[in-house]
């Protein structure tokens, strides 16, 4: 009887094997371009080239425009050559920086931008109603703006709030330049409360197709 014990130290095994450049293209792929890097004579270096790129566009299919497809096989076929392979091919080889470059920093909002759960919307309105001409329609703005405080206040905190407190944020958050009337009454507390929870239930409850009458 022949011998059916197998050699584990002669089998190859994918952790220990290099990791794939571009995964989706597989291993068989990549030993392609890794032995087309061998090949001495430049002209059959560029046609085994072409070739491999001819089954990467199979086994991955390309979306858009031909040529646009056509470019970035070519462009991903360099990258899996690690930008060592001399062809000639129908588009100049890209260069690594363009790949390797780290991106642009993104443009995140300053700590001065970061004003709580009254949001950057309350803040933008504080700077509208700063510029305003003094008047009846600032005035009426200026309470306004405390109702909506009041209001996000008690969206995210649900806790007992004085007006005295909202006040005070809007004259801090405007650099004092909108200060509430003496003796102005906001939104009841209740009012405000029973208002979010209506919301909130509304938000929650799943929504219920109307039957149709017969």
């Amino acid at each position: 009887m022949a011998d059916a014990s197998i050699n584990f130290d002669a089998l190859s095994y994918n952790s220990m094997r290099d990791d794939l450049v571009i995964p989706e293209y597989g291993r068989s792929i990549h030993q392609m371009v890794e032995h087309c890097l061998t090949i001495a004579d430049k002209a059959e270096r560029s046609k085994c080239a072409a070739a491999i790129v001819s089954v990467m566009g199979s086994v991955v299919p390309q979306e858009g425009e031909k040529e646009g497809a056509d470019l970035k096989l070519w462009n991903q076929l360099h990258v899996m050559a690690r930008y060592e392979l001399d062809v000639d091919a129908p588009y100049p080889k890209p260069e690594p920086a363009e790949k390797d470059s780290a991106p642009a920093e993104m443009d995140y909002p300053n700590a001065q931008s970061r004003v709580g759960h009254f949001g950057k919307t309350t803040l933008d309105l504080i700077e509208a109603a700063k510029a305003m001409p003094e008047g009846e329609e600032k005035s009426i703005l200026v309470v306004k703006l405390a109702n909506l405080m009041k209001r996000h206040f008690l969206t995210w905190n649900r806790n007992t709030v004085e007006d005295a407190v909202i006040a005070e944020e809007l004259k801090t958050k405007s650099g004092g330049a909108l200060v509430l009337p003496e003796g102005t009454e906001l939104e009841s507390q209740a009012d405000i409360l029973r208002s979010v929870r209506k919301t909130s239930d509304a938000l929650a409850r799943p929504h219920k197709k109307k039957k149709r009458r017969r």
